[in-house]
């Protein structure tokens, strides 16, 4: 019989197989010119029969006598039976949305593309010309949710539209493969009408979106509580009450206002947190100039805590290093994200800004988030787990990921850092207050706006009004220290994704939890290294099953 390890090496092929893009992705072998059928109902449910089989054959590893291969099996285990009852609940049908969705997917296959050939230069013509094949399918797909009835808000139709609009523009991300291939020698007139089909596909389905599926959305924002605890469970990777989340959001929102308050005196003796944030977002000191600059500041920050903290706090093999930071193309939504290195490490990790037009970037918050983002954040998590190979399973490396695991850990990176000492400039330390308290909004606005619940009365916005779109953005704008624009999207974000806001500070919370418990048990030696080595080296998994591994092997 195989182990738990060869049956989800042969998953992972039998899916890089079955689905060209996840090769590209991984930066493996494979059709890097082809789309596969993975954006329409033919490939999901290909993806789900082959997700069964490789199931039954792993749940015979459930209790093997090798921890790792027992761990190997539950995990996977674990998210195929996720996948199975999301699709059996339909949710394929509702992945449209501001953030996440198959249409971003598509559009960011091309930033992992590698473009040092004419033959890697080839790979992207042909799927630039090849591009109504995925957006096509990913449209059928919606039509027969549409048919069944399942469809999502008009909020979200309008977001997705819009961005398929940008695509198709003189300002459109495709344009920025021309740039990049006149740089390097290899612009074609081949390329340049591909690029040209590419964005009038995008404004055909942009068209589709608004004159044919936008009739049969819906008005209503919320999920409501079904969708939602499926989803929440899913992405935190624990049960979840949303009641006691949503008390707790609050009481999160108080402490840190409480402590922002504190700090922000240092900044400026006697002004209140708004005084202090609209001081630090209009300090010329405290700013830089341009995006360029944006990004050689933050590599500053995370060469600076790489050559701190490896091998004090943190076992960091000089392969996982390697670590860029980059301006992400236009069109897409505002934020920063990270993507992760190729399988075989020639593609590193990177830390992507999108800022949209602005140039007068204030970086009192950039500082926690390249801890979050970077190092020890997403980067030293994702790319430790990847070169785990004697240890994790690669379906465990390379597939498995949830939110509240990943986005847990970056939370606590940030927490991690101000314990650490990296937050003694007052002002960087309100900005890390500032990303905390950006993420406890995001509880009371995510659970509140879906399960239609009242504002607590101790709010400083709308005490014990209804939630609603208008008074969500002016919450995340003014206490997630947003931009109009930013908290804007935030907001959609929210509304299409249910349960993923949450994840982070849940996440953090379960982390610390899990911390707390294990010190409390060792008291005097209580390492705080092998703790996050077991953290790390046994890679992305639910909250739940976290528990019990690092509780396990910790000793």
């Amino acid at each position: 019989m195989n182990s738990a390890f060869e049956i989800a090496d042969s998953y992972v092929d039998e899916l890089s197989e079955l689905f060209p893009p996840l090769a590209t992705s991984l930066g493996v072998q494979g059709r890097h010119d082809e789309w596969g059928d993975g954006w329409g109902m033919d490939g999901i449910e290909a993806g789900q029969d082959l997700a069964r089989r490789y199931r039954a054959e792993l749940s015979l590893h459930l209790e093997a006598p090798d921890p790792r291969q027992s761990l190997a099996a539950q995990v996977i285990v674990a998210s195929i039976d996720e996948q199975v009852a999301s699709f059996e609940a339909g949710d394929h049908f509702r992945d449209l949305r501001h953030l996440g969705s198959g249409f971003g997917s598509i559009r960011s296959l091309f930033d992992l593309m590698p473009t040092g050939s004419v033959e890697e230069w080839n790979n992207i013509i042909r799927r630039l010309e090849t591009i109504e094949k995925p957006l096509d399918d990913y449209a059928a797909r919606l039509d027969a949710g549409r048919q069944t009835r399942i469809v999502v808000a008009k909020r979200q139709v309008n977001s997705v539209a819009d961005q398929a609009r940008v695509l198709s523009g003189d300002d459109s991300a495709f344009d920025e493969l021309l740039t990049k291939a006149a740089d390097g020698g290899f612009l074609t007139e081949r390329l340049s009408s591909a690029v040209a089909h590419a964005k009038q596909e995008a404004g055909r389905f942009s068209t589709w979106l608004l004159e044919s599926y936008m009739p049969d959305a819906v008005d209503e924002d919320a999920v409501g509580p079904d969708v939602y605890k499926r989803s929440a469970d899913r992405l935190v990777g624990i049960g979840i009450d949303p009641d006691e989340a949503y008390a707790w959001g609050w009481q999160e929102f108080h402490r840190l206002r409480d402590e922002m308050i504190r700090v922000g005196d240092e900044v400026i003796p006697g002004a209140g947190v708004l005084e202090v944030k609209n001081f630090l977002e209009t300090d010329p000191g405290g700013s830089v100039n341009s995006k360029e600059e944006l990004l050689e500041y933050v590599d500053g920050v995370l060469k600076k805590a790489v050559d701190d903290l490896a091998g004090r706090h943190f076992d960091v093999p000089d392969v996982i290093r390697p670590l860029t930071v980059n301006i992400a193309p236009p069109g897409g939504p505002l934020g920063v994200y990270y993507m992760r290195p190729s399988e075989d490490f020639s593609r590193p990790g990177g830390v992507w800004y999108a800022v949209g037009d602005q140039e007068v970037i204030p970086v009192y918050q950039h500082v926690s988030t390249a801890y979050h983002e970077g190092f020890p954040g997403h980067h030293l998590q994702i790319a430790t787990a990847m070169h785990e190979k004697d240890n994790l399973s690669r379906a465990q490396r390379v597939l498995t990921w949830y939110p509240g695991y990943g986005e847990g850990w970056a939370m606590y990176a940030e927490v991690l850092m101000g314990e650490l000492g990296y937050f003694d400039d007052a002002r960087h330390y309100f900005g890390m207050l500032a990303k905390q308290m950006y993420r406890a909004a995001r509880i009371v606005v995510d659970i509140g706006l879906h399960l239609n619940k009242p504002i607590d009365q101790t709010s400083p916005i709308a005490p014990g009004e209804d939630w609603g779109f208008d008074t969500a953005v002016e919450f995340m704008r003014v206490y997630g220290f947003r931009t109009a624009e930013q908290a804007e999207a935030e907001v959609k974000r929210y509304l299409g994704w249910p349960g993923q806001a949450i994840a982070y500070k849940l996440g953090e919370r379960e982390i610390l939890s899990i911390r707390a418990g294990v010190k409390s048990r060792l008291g005097s030696r209580f390492d705080l290294g092998e703790f996050h080595a077991a953290i790390l080296r046994n890679g992305a998994m639910r909250l739940d099953l976290l528990r019990r591994t690092v509780e396990d092997r910790v000793r």
